[in-house]
């Protein structure tokens, strides 16, 4: 599959509503990334452990973030959605991590579109028993992998998402310039 992210928008209202590409569909334990030159997903590699993603995975389109990707967001949603859809979401929080390569933090979204989710418009809205899990995969889900560790710092609100989101759309624009959006 190929798409060119650079093409889609960063969402319908940004910072308030941000498209999420998927790249990891919820239950997978296949982690699937997109090629940002050339825009094929590819199989970066399947998970060490037992784990599976308990979230769909993904970026924002024409973001650009302090570890040289775009902005990573995780969406909560009921079911799996298929690696290279676009998803209307509304980010509810923020959350500050750290890997073996530096920063990593990611945008925590809800489908803006979906009624389930109609009520969740920050973290604080989100039971904590889905936080914990969270939490609990992102700094385990790399255990078994040599070299490879993952901290969760802390929680954010959607007031801090959103800043983040247009300090990313800000830092896409001055690389790769005005006229992709």
């Amino acid at each position: 599959m190929y798409v060119n992210w650079k093409i889609i928008k960063p969402g319908s209202n940004p910072p308030n509503n941000v498209n999420a590409f998927i790249e990891i569909p919820r239950g997978s334990s296949i982690k699937y990334e997109v090629d940002h030159e050339t825009g094929i997903i590819f199989v970066d590699r399947t998970l060490h452990t037992a784990f599976t993603y308990p979230f769909d995975y993904g970026i924002i389109p024409q973001t650009w973030y302090y570890d040289d990707d775009p902005v990573d967001i995780m969406v909560l949603s009921r079911m799996a959605i298929f690696p290279g859809c676009v998803v209307p979401t509304r980010p509810i929080g923020f959350v500050r991590m750290k890997d073996e390569a530096g920063i990593d933090n990611k945008i925590l979204a809800v489908p803006a579109k979906d009624p389930f989710f109609e009520k969740i418009r920050d973290i604080s809205d989100v039971p904590p028993s889905t936080l914990r899990e969270i939490k609990h995969f992102l700094e385990h889900y790399k255990d078994l992998e040599p070299g490879k560790w993952v901290k969760v710092e802390e929680w954010d609100n959607a007031d801090v998402a959103k800043r983040e989101i247009l300090k990313a759309i800000a830092m896409y624009k001055k690389k790769f310039g005005e006229g992709t959006l």
